[in-house]
């Protein structure tokens, strides 16, 4: 009895699965027997373009660019993620209307029936390095329309070089372009065009040192390439980085400039204070030299003359110029108290009146006595006169000496010092100095870099 059941259980159960064999079979059978996409025959082994003869096959690029970020000034690239498009028309083709859904004129295909159709082959002709995102699977699609035209999408990322240049550091403007060329077709197979889309930017794209110039430059050419031998459509979009001033205004204008200011002040600090006057100016001196010494760690060491340099020289230039004065200053202190320690203080004045065959009659303080010297004419030499005192001979020597450090006014009688004076002319002609260098170096960087 119990075998019996074990019989019908198992030709029951062996009945079912092959049902269920026979049922898979017929419709693995049914949907391969209706071929969606036909290829022409030998198709594979067709590597040529589907145009006609004489004529390239047109393929319309566009680009959406989704971030752009780590531009290089040292290595003078740029890192851009974008979505491309490329849409052509497949004529060989034969398509069935039962591969579109009720009321969609397109169809995506599967990544190995793509493998198997003629793929134009475009590549960024200024990359260093360009590949397709993958996560778990490359980010492609290839879509399908019933006209036979076939769209190819994909997420990539490139590393771009750029020839940049630094004349105008920091308000600079780099102009980078993307070259894209076919491969291996020339522009008798293959002719590149920008569509109607062309470069679309993301709205929400900031970049942090620069502003993007808009609207971008495209440009369609054909170019012959030496090391394909031949002459190749080529696409070119241009993109224009201006760099933000803002951040260099904040932290190298302003600062330097306030430096340089403060130099200034060692201008009423008298030669009592000196090592104050010395300690100010140094130190104003080594603040420029870190502050610009900092500054060229971001920007490659290019051999010519930024426009940064000339900054860094002219507030350089002011503050040596205050060091400079400050020791000539020291200077002329140092040979008047010596002149003032040698020789008795004189002053001299003016008469109303002239005696017959005299010259002026010159009063000086000695001791708190006051003498009068008449210049007498010599008789050896006609015509030349000397100053005398008490029949002593003249000492032209050292008055001209003191005259040189120090002299009277005339009209104040008051007596002048000529490094006081010249602190004094420096309070006004340093700043004033500095001031035309900032009015004819910003307006014509600004002029230059618009």
């Amino acid at each position: 009895m119990l075998d019996r059941y074990m019989n019908f259980f198992f030709s029951f159960g062996f009945g079912v699965i092959l049902m269920w064999l026979t049922e898979s079979s017929e419709a693995h059978v049914n949907y391969t027997a209706k071929p969606r996409v036909v290829l022409p025959p030998n198709y594979v082994k067709e590597i040529r373009p589907p145009s006609k003869k004489g004529s390239p096959v047109t393929v319309d690029f566009s680009i959406f660019v989704v971030d752009i970020n780590s531009i290089n000034v040292e290595d003078m690239d740029f890192r851009v993620d974008m979505f491309i498009h490329q849409r052509w028309l497949e004529s060989r083709l034969e398509i069935s209307d039962d591969i579109f859904e009720e009321g969609d004129d397109y169809v995506t295909l599967l990544p190995e029936f793509f493998d198997n159709l003629w793929q134009p082959d475009p590549y960024f002709l200024n990359s260093k390095i360009a590949e397709i995102a993958t996560l778990t699977h490359k980010f492609t699609s290839v879509t399908l329309y019933k006209n036979k035209t076939v769209r190819y999408a994909a997420r990539m990322h490139a590393i771009i070089a750029c020839q940049m240049e630094f004349q105008l550091y920091p308000m600079d403007i780099q102009v980078c372009p993307i070259y894209i060329e076919s491969f291996s077709s020339n522009n008798k197979k293959v002719k590149l065009r920008w569509s109607d889309s062309g470069v679309t930017l993301n709205p929400e794209l900031k970049l942090l040192q620069y502003n993007l110039g808009q609207p971008l430059e495209l440009e369609e050419s054909d170019g012959y390439m030496p090391e394909k031998v031949g002459n190749f459509s080529r696409l070119t979009v241009y993109f224009r980085f201006e760099r933000q001033i803002g951040h260099h205004l904040i932290q190298t204008f302003a600062p330097s400039s306030l430096v340089v200011m403060l130099s200034w002040f060692s201008f009423w600090l008298g030669l009592d204070a000196i090592p104050g006057r010395v300690t100010l100016l140094v130190t104003c001196m080594l603040t420029l030299v870190t502050m610009f010494t900092g500054l060229r760690a971001d920007i490659p060491p290019v051999a010519y003359v930024k426009a940064l340099d000339l900054w860094m020289a002219g507030c350089m230039v002011s503050v040596f110029a205050a060091l400079a004065e400050f020791v000539v200053v020291k200077v002329l202190d140092v040979q008047y108290q010596y002149q003032v320690n040698k020789v008795p203080k004189t002053l001299p004045m003016r008469l109303s009146n002239m005696e017959k065959g005299q010259c002026a009659t010159v009063a000086s303080w000695e001791g708190g006595a006051v003498r009068s010297r008449k210049a007498t004419q010599t008789p050896t030499t006609p015509g030349q006169t000397s100053l005398q005192g008490n029949g002593g001979p003249p000492k032209p020597a050292r008055r001209q000496s003191l005259l040189s450090v120090a002299w009277t006014d005339d009209t104040t009688g008051v007596e002048k010092i000529m490094w006081r004076e010249i602190d004094k002319v420096s309070r006004a002609v340093f700043p004033i100095l500095f001031f035309v260098f900032v009015l004819l170096y910003w307006p014509i960087l600004l002029m230059k870099s618009s």
